[in-house]
């Protein structure tokens, strides 16, 4: 993504702030305009008028509900088969988006999931909320809608919207005190309103295209309405993302986001979790077009849940790596019969998932430090936050593994003068570093950092050099794994670069598939990465029994 916001005038970036952005180059952002679904587009002539008068505040609530009951009644009859988008569908798909939207809202929702009476031109009908079912939300679930298409999408080039009949919409779940994994501006998920009609009693019903993209309306199967990028885009990034990345990861109170597991979607038991982990001085707004560009496969969307860690970048790896296993434990607490997890992981967040797979001990660390790593486990207690953050187990509920861009060797830039720089400008949080000068000896930190005058933070732990990297990568990988690697073409592989991370570096024998794309280091968005993700989830459904075999949409280029 290619975004350069312009900083407040407060906030000058010093040149050197500057350089480290460009060596770095590890996020890149991108706007673009929203397409709305119904704007601009014919309403049916006869339901026209009715239809303005139920958009009128200046109408009591259960009159415009009536209003929108009867556009719909009048449209319903002639919604064909759903795929072709007619004046008829467009009035039918904007009453029962309105309606939902207009009895959740109206009144703080007094009239949201009763049955209801209402009566427009001497028409009388009965409405009631269709019950929770596999392909039907619960009436109760979210606490408010907003129309799909009155979203704005500054980062999502390419809407990912599904033709048919019923009012596309975003669910928001949002409840006090906020639930466990909740972004702070709550959950949410595509939904579909459609309306039935028999006689004179009507049933709305709130669907969930992602999983079943079809359903009987008014007496016969149709296509739904959705649109699967708006749930994203109600995400709004901050105006100045790249530079609050770029903050956030010299300081971790300028971070956007509580360190945390995030879910973009309410928990479906049935959905595998596929977890994404950004990189250094980025933010989770890096995975939008990828989520998104992902979402446009049904088998995708119908078998995986999106779930996210955001984590200020400055804090030592091995420290963000015990931040994310307490995550997933968490999740494993809370929903302990959840399917195992997929983990993808961009950069210096591909090594912190690289951390998930391996089983690390004493042992290994002793050979690596001697002395230095036996008296780092004698000075300290097996719960003590240093020990636990380089003594770990494989963690048995993650079964596959994706790497892109990853530094699994580290990266020169990390030794070079501008990687000084930035171990010189990062802030560690005081109780980190205060449990850190409690628990290493300025031998330990001469022996991590080469300096006795300096806690180790995230790019010490990409240098080369680092003592971590050889240990990490000495133990097998527990689970099947994939790399994906940028390639910018100034060289050919395996000499080649993605600008950052140096092929060296990103490659592991043993991997199940090796995709070289053609593109920088902040490759995640690409079409080629986006297509080989998509292959290796496929790939995950078919050998865990999860889908039958099928084509994939897209293709990575080889």
């Amino acid at each position: 993504m290619n975004q350069n916001p312009k900083m407040p005038p407060q906030h000058k970036t010093p040149g050197r702030l500057q350089l480290i952005a460009v060596a770095t180059c590890l996020a890149f952002f991108a706007g673009c305009a929203t397409t709305p679904q119904t704007a601009g587009r014919l309403q049916y002539g006869p339901a026209a008028s009715i239809l303005r008068e139920a958009r009128s505040t200046q109408v009591p609530v259960e009159q415009r509900a009536a209003d929108y009951l009867q556009a719909a009644a009048m449209t319903a009859p002639l919604l064909g088969t759903g795929a072709q988008q007619t004046p008829a569908v467009d009035t039918y798909n904007a009453a029962c988006s309105e309606l939902t939207v207009l009895l959740r809202s109206s009144e703080g929702g007094r009239l949201w999931n009763h049955p209801l009476t209402l009566t427009a031109s001497n028409k009388t009908y009965h409405l009631r909320l269709e019950p929770a079912s596999s392909g039907v939300w619960a009436p109760n679930y979210f606490t408010t809608f907003e129309g799909a298409d009155q979203i704005k999408e500054k980062l999502i080039r390419k809407q990912n919207i599904h033709e048919g009949v019923g009012g596309a919409l975003v669910g928001v779940r949002i409840v006090n005190p906020p639930e466990k994994f909740a972004p702070a501006r709550g959950i949410t998920a595509a939904v579909t309103a459609t309306l039935d009609f028999h006689a004179a009693d009507a049933t709305l019903a709130l669907r969930r295209p992602a999983k079943q993209p079809t359903a009987t309306v008014e007496g016969k199967i149709r296509p739904l309405a959705a649109n699967f990028s708006a749930p994203i885009s109600y995400y709004q990034p901050p105006g100045n993302l790249t530079f609050m990345g770029l903050f956030g990861g010299f300081s971790a109170k300028n971070y956007p986001a509580k360190t945390g597991l995030y879910f973009l979607q309410p928990y479906d038991p049935d959905r595998i979790p596929l977890v994404f982990v950004h990189g250094l001085f980025s933010t989770p707004w890096t995975w939008v077009q990828t989520i998104n560009g992902l979402q446009a496969d049904p088998e995708i969307r119908k078998h995986y849940q999106f779930w996210i860690f955001a984590y200020p970048t400055g804090n030592p790896i091995l420290y963000s790596a015990l931040r994310l296993r307490e995550e997933l434990a968490k999740a494993d607490q809370l929903y302990p019969n959840h399917k195992p997890y997929v983990v993808v992981g961009h950069s210096m967040g591909g090594m912190l998932t690289h951390d998930q797979v391996v089983t690390v001990n004493e042992g290994m660390w002793e050979k690596a430090l001697g002395q230095n790593a036996r008296s780092v486990f004698k000075e300290n207690s097996g719960n003590s936050l240093i020990v636990r953050a380089i003594k770990f187990r494989a963690n048995p509920r993650i079964k596959r593994v994706v790497f892109i861009c990853t530094p699994h060797r580290g990266s020169d830039l990390a030794s070079n003068g501008i990687g000084k720089i930035g171990i010189s400008l990062i802030t560690l949080p005081t109780r980190l570093a205060a449990v850190m000068m409690d628990s290493l000896t300025n031998a330990d930190l001469a022996q991590i950092t080469g300096s006795s005058k300096r806690l180790p933070n995230s790019i010490t732990g990409l240098k080369p050099t680092s003592p971590a990297l050889p240990v990490i990568n000495s133990v097998p990988i527990s689970v099947p794994y994939h790399s994906i690697i940028g390639d910018r073409g100034k060289d050919h592989c395996p000499n080649c670069s993605d600008g950052v991370v140096a092929y060296w570096s990103s490659h592991l024998d043993g991997a199940q598939s090796e995709v070289i794309v053609p593109g920088p280091h902040g490759s995640c968005e690409l079409p080629q990465t986006i297509a080989e993700l998509d292959r290796i989830l496929r790939l995950h459904l078919r050998s865990s029994g999860s889908s039958k075999p099928a084509t994939t949409i897209a293709q990575a280029s080889r």
